[in-house]
């Protein structure tokens, strides 16, 4: 006998846990598109940290070149500079108001970590996101 009733699993739409859009602005960001941005924020972290540590390369000053630039962007303007290339922004539980500092500091040190953000949940966010009560969200 076959059934027509599908596991609830597949009728899930990601980021309606959230009272998140499934598609277009709002909606949740792919975890591709995600990692294109920390690669992105990544590089030109390691890019700055460079001119300071030139002609050696810039080993760990990348990180905390990184770090600093995360926590300011995504207070200052809610998104990092590889999320706005991307068309992605940060949403948080206040939306319209910046994200209070120590959202910002939290995330960031889990993100430096790389393994919270490799943990996801259902709805594709990262063990980071999930603990500061943010998402990426397409512009």
């Amino acid at each position: 006998m076959v059934s027509d009733v599908q596991p609830p699993s597949q009728d899930r739409v990601r980021g309606a846990s959230l009272g998140l859009p499934a598609e277009g602005p709002g909606s949740l960001a792919s975890f591709s598109t995600r990692v294109v941005a920390f690669v992105v924020d990544a590089v030109g972290s390691a890019l700055v940290a460079g001119l300071f540590t030139a002609p050696d390369l810039p080993g760990n000053w990348a990180l905390a070149a990184f770090a600093v630039i995360t926590v300011v962007t995504l207070v200052l303007v809610g998104q990092t500079p590889g999320m706005r290339l991307l068309g992605l922004r940060l949403a948080h539980p206040r939306p319209g108001q910046r994200l209070a500092p120590w959202r910002a500091v939290v995330r960031t040190a889990l993100l430096c970590l790389l393994v919270p953000a490799l943990l996801v949940d259902a709805d594709g966010r990262g063990l980071h996101d999930r603990l500061t009560d943010t998402a990426v969200v397409r512009g």
